[in-house]
């Protein structure tokens, strides 16, 4: 497999494909890196020399945040939203959706499993 920024690519799949496995590049930033390279995007990963691999590595590194910076720069801009406690922090403290999704049904995926609660208890007879 190689290696680019410290990641394992697949080698097997086209390098299109390949780069997105960096965090922080998606398909459209791979596509406009490979055309900076030169690189048709087609091309299989283990098809490339060490020189194309190193021009990869070297414009990612230069244009692109990814990988370790990225993630410390989106804890850094969440920290920051909790420490001015504005309603977004508040939210992200909580485990709640940020963006306006509604919480009485769905939003399971920040909330996590449902937590039953019992129902009240009813005496028998009253009305």
């Amino acid at each position: 497999m190689p290696r680019i920024l410290g990641v394992d690519i697949p080698d097997n799949k086209p390098i299109r494909i390949s780069l997105t496995y960096i965090y922080g590049v998606g398909p459209h930033h791979a596509k406009l890196i490979l055309e900076e390279a030169g690189i048709d995007g087609q091309v299989r990963a283990h098809t490339l020399n060490e020189d194309q691999l190193a021009q990869l590595a070297n414009l990612i590194e230069n244009n692109y945040v990814v990988e370790g910076a990225l993630r410390r720069q989106i804890g850094q801009n969440i920290q920051r939203l909790r420490d001015i406690r504005s309603y977004r922090g508040y939210r992200h403290r909580a485990g709640l959706p940020c963006r306006g999704q509604r919480t009485k049904t769905n939003a399971r995926t920040r909330k996590g499993r449902k937590k039953t609660v019992a129902g009240k208890k009813s005496i028998k007879g009253a009305k």
